[in-house]
């Protein structure tokens, strides 16, 4: 746990809750706090009876308990997250963080306990997913990458249903996006890398359909640009863009298993795409496939030079049929 730890100088009080509300919590009040076995928990307050609500939408995760019940303190309900034994405390923390910046324009009772849940049930997705944890700065980039394509399908005229469909990176598909009979693999470079590409396994480049593009993206870091976006900022704009119900299901469930719940942290980096290109992955395409290999090798990972794959570059928009 890092410097921020409300936690810390908390003490367990004999019974019930001992709780010290958060500065930022001016419209709906909001306390981290312990409890009398020493429990890290956070608490929002609620004016009027929610119970009905709660008891229909509640989600139980794993190492966290939610409840709702009368505060002492105050007379009013409140939902109370207590870390139980199971899981991190940081990852309980950044949950925490995510609330409490979700909650911070919210005064109404009803609409901040709907936002919490809605949170919860997040939460609850990546922490069934494979990862339930911090993605590293090249998963953020990657996923970031991921999306790019994913926004860019959709200005292709592609449906929301569809799209998501075609988005196979979080399945651990062969290739990040099969549509028709075409596959897009998607990578991604920060501005200081040195211009190889990574390939992590022998399916990657491994044509199963008809057509197989290399789609690359590199990013700078521009904190202070207005035409930067972060992971999150990108995420909610396609989520706020989004109107077909089951699509929006299914790109949330999509996002938990590639390992992304709302955290502050995501906040940065903020990236604009100073490059990108497009290759046509062919028969003399320099590649290592599974078909291709020795008898008893298995999960390899290589490195390509961009310089050597330049007669394979194609325009983008033959992805589209154009």
């Amino acid at each position: 746990m890092n410097k921020k730890n409300p936690w810390s100088e908390i003490q367990a009080p004999k019974n019930d809750l001992s709780v010290r509300q958060i500065k930022e919590s001016e419209r709906l009040p909001l306390y981290w706090g312990k409890d009398h076995v020493g429990h890290c928990v956070f608490v929002i307050e609620l004016e009027g009876d929610h119970a009905e609500i709660f008891n229909k939408h509640t989600v139980s995760v794993h190492g966290i308990k939610t409840d709702l019940r009368l505060l002492n303190t105050t007379g009013n309900q409140g939902l109370v997250l207590t870390l139980e034994k199971h899981l991190d405390q940081d990852l309980f923390f950044s949950l925490c963080e995510t609330l409490v910046s979700a909650l911070s324009e919210v005064s109404d009772s009803a609409v901040g306990l709907s936002v919490a849940l809605s949170q919860i049930k997040r939460w609850k997705a990546f922490m069934a997913g494979k990862k339930g944890r911090v993605l590293s700065a090249e998963e953020v980039r990657g996923l970031f990458s991921e999306l790019t394509f994913f926004k860019t399908m959709l200005e292709n005229g592609f449906s929301e249903k569809n799209a998501c469909e075609a988005w196979q990176g979080p399945e651990t598909s062969h290739q990040d996006f099969i549509f028709s009979n075409t596959a897009v693999e998607i990578k991604s470079l920060s501005g200081r890398e040195r211009n190889t590409v990574r390939i992590s396994s022998e399916d990657q480049l491994e044509g199963l359909n008809e057509t197989l593009f290399l789609k690359i993206f590199r990013l700078i870091d521009m904190p202070d640009s207005d035409k930067a976006m972060s992971l999150n900022d990108i995420i909610k704009k396609l989520e706020h863009s989004m109107q077909d119900s089951e699509a929006i299901e299914d790109f949330s469930e999509k996002l938990a298993k590639a390992g992304y719940v709302e955290l502050r942290l995501y906040d940065k980096p903020k990236f604009l795409i100073a490059e990108e290109k497009c290759y046509l992955v062919g028969e003399k395409f320099p590649r290592l496939i599974r078909s291709q290999l020795p008898d008893g090798v298995l999960k390899i990972g290589y490195e390509i030079r961009l310089e050597t794959i330049e007669s394979f570059e194609c325009d983008g928009r033959e992805v589209w049929g154009k």
